[in-house]
């Protein structure tokens, strides 16, 4: 239980769900941990659970400007930092036909150029060696109906694990991803359908999953704590897929 002593870690979108698990998990191994959310309202599971053990700070994950900010508070209150679980995203369905430019966006500021900017704001501080972990999604790898813009989105996050472990890795900084099929998360319940269609969509989901189950928060918050360890030092810009089978 101490894979992680002594690493000081920051987690977005850890107030909840894959984030919020995640959280436990790493201080279980050791670790410690920062957070961030989109707003002080947002922190209160984390604080009534981990009390001051963990450092909160309210950013919005789709601002890169405020990436810069919640770098700048990291560095100050943790000297450094060894572990980055990007986490925070959005996942937006609806046919093609009925996105608009502003939610197309959204969605990418979100999920793809606040991640970028914030390990850019990061990078002074990112201690040797450091695993950067990236949050996907198999909807980068198969062709879900009214997924084109999430999927385009985690497949840009993908390309990034790839891409930035090269440019990265002579500093002793790896990157690495994991693409969860569908877990059971707030992240469903925010996808603005009603409760009888929300079951329907999740019913639906379940089928399509050779599992025959939605995965949960704590499968995959343990292969986080696997890449953020030093047990994973040999995988550089790859893959997990948790997916239950989904993408086979």
């Amino acid at each position: 239980m101490d894979r992680l002593r002594g690493k000081r870690a920051l987690i977005t979108g850890g107030s909840s769900g894959i984030g919020l698990e995640t959280v436990r998990q790493f201080i279980a191994e050791g670790a410690r941990v920062a957070v961030t959310a989109r707003s002080a309202e947002s922190f209160e599971q984390v604080r009534q659970e981990f009390s001051d053990a963990v450092l909160c700070i309210p950013s919005d994950a789709g601002d890169a400007g405020a990436q810069k900010h919640a770098a700048e508070i990291v560095g100050q209150n943790f000297g450094g930092l060894d572990v980055l679980f990007v986490n925070a995203g959005i996942a937006e369905l609806k046919p093609a036909e009925q996105w608009t430019e502003a939610a197309y966006d959204r969605s990418f500021a979100i999920n793809v150029r606040g991640p970028f900017f914030l390990i850019q704001a990061l990078l002074p501080i990112l201690a040797n060696p450091t695993s950067i972990v990236l949050n996907a999604s198999i909807n980068a790898h198969i062709g879900m109906p009214n997924s084109s813009v999430y999927g385009a989105s985690k497949a840009a996050l993908l390309s990034l694990a790839r891409t930035l472990s090269g440019e990265l890795i002579s500093r002793g900084i790896r990157v690495n991803a994991i693409s969860p099929g569908p877990i059971a998360t707030p992240l469903y319940s925010k996808l603005g359908f009603s409760e009888a269609d929300l079951k329907t969509v999740s019913e639906s989901l379940k089928q399509q999953v050779p599992a025959h189950r939605f995965g949960t928060p704590r499968e995959i918050a343990s292969a986080v704590v696997y890449l953020a360890s030093d047990d994973s030092a040999f995988m550089v810009g790859g893959e997990m897929i948790i997916d239950g089978g989904l993408g086979l």
